[in-house]
């Protein structure tokens, strides 16, 4: 079965080493709640707010192995009054249980989504 799960986190600077731990962080997270293997993944889409402009998600992402995995970074639309430096991710991936995925937003992205976030602990 095809799934697909969204996460972002905030990034504290714009930093080449800063986007790839956050980005890292961000996708061991998902991988790691939802119990999802790397062989699994169809693709992985990223977007970044237009301050992060000092590394690309894709080539942090890279350095951990990802290499058979199709990356696609975008800037992320700008909004009034949107947060500051935030890296979004959309994970397309097969999946066996029925279990709907669980998104994972951390370090201050927690307030995109508070519907979803609140008394997770993440």
């Amino acid at each position: 079965m095809t799934r697909a799960v969204r996460g972002a986190i905030q990034v504290r600077v714009n930093d080449k080493a800063a986007i790839y731990e956050s980005t890292q962080r961000l996708i061991g997270e998902i991988l790691k709640i939802n119990n999802i293997r790397e062989q699994d993944i169809i693709s992985i889409l990223f977007s970044l707010t237009d301050d992060l402009d000092a590394g690309s998600p894709a080539t942090g992402l890279r350095e951990t192995g990802f290499t058979e995995t199709p990356l696609f970074c975008s800037q992320e639309a700008r909004v009034a009054g949107g947060m500051a430096r935030i890296i979004r991710v959309l994970l397309t991936f097969e999946g066996k249980s029925r279990r709907r995925p669980s998104p994972v937003y951390l370090d201050g992205a927690e307030a995109l989504r508070p519907d979803i976030t609140q008394g997770r602990g993440l």
